[in-house]
């Protein structure tokens, strides 16, 4: 049986490669944003895969990022007024692709690159959404680490699956001024996060400097120009980017 990496390797583990930012898509090519063609594709490229996930109305943790069907299906309404089947035959625009679980996306990578996981977990969900995201996860031993704007989420796993790497995502653009960087820093002693992914167009900022100071490690989304490439190569220890 297979040991899980120290924490150290497992940090080196999942920031060896940018991270294609919903996958690698291209709507006008058929292959849309966090889709099992997305995915695909940014493993054969040789990417790492971020990715969004949110809760089902059956507790099924679910491979979308917005809370409604209606940007990218022809459905309409709350993600979570519908069960994991019927999200499964609901189709993606543009494909025959249904809304995917995050247990079939975590088969189709199968550990060959590395996978960040954002939880959308509104308040009062961020226990049940780190549950169901940790009973996907099961033993899976590829690189992959598991992130939210909620704190609470990174405090379950820190408690109930302390094997998983745990980190908090931040954007001045949820609370400005002083208010908004307490806020966060509030955020970041509840989180007690392993890495940190920060907005690009925050960088640098003072949070991420301190973190990296320390040790801990931070990504920047979302990468789509070479000026916030050459920003997120100044500073921060890998990127999540989208092509244009």
């Amino acid at each position: 049986m297979r040991s899980s990496p120290s924490a150290p390797e497992a940090l080196a583990r999942l920031g060896a490669r940018p991270f294609a930012h919903r996958g690698l898509h291209d709507a006008s090519r058929g292959v849309v944003e966090n889709s099992r063609a997305a995915f695909a594709a940014a493993a054969a490229d040789g990417c790492g895969v971020e990715l969004d996930v949110r809760l089902s109305g059956d507790g099924v943790a679910m491979v979308f990022h917005d809370d409604a069907l209606d940007r990218l299906t022809a459905a309409t309404g709350p993600v979570d007024a519908r069960s994991a089947d019927e999200l499964g035959t609901i189709r993606l625009r543009g494909t025959e692709e249904g809304v995917p679980r995050l247990a079939e996306v975590l088969q189709l990578i199968d550990g060959r690159v590395p996978l960040l996981i954002e939880v959308k977990a509104p308040r009062g969900l961020a226990a049940d959404s780190a549950s169901a995201v940790a009973d996907a996860l099961g033993d899976y031993l590829g690189p992959h680490g598991v992130m939210s704007f909620n704190p609470e989420v990174a405090g379950w796993l820190k408690r109930w699956r302390p094997d998983a790497l745990r980190g908090l995502v931040l954007s001045r653009s949820h609370g400005f001024g002083a208010r908004g960087d307490l806020k966060r820093r509030f955020a970041m002693w509840r989180a007690d996060p392993q890495f940190l992914a920060c907005d690009v167009r925050d960088l640098p900022y003072p949070l991420a400097v301190e973190a990296r100071r320390e040790g801990v490690p931070v990504y920047c989304w979302t990468v789509r120009s070479a000026a916030q490439q050459a920003i997120a190569a100044a500073h921060a220890d890998q990127r999540i980017f989208e092509r244009r």
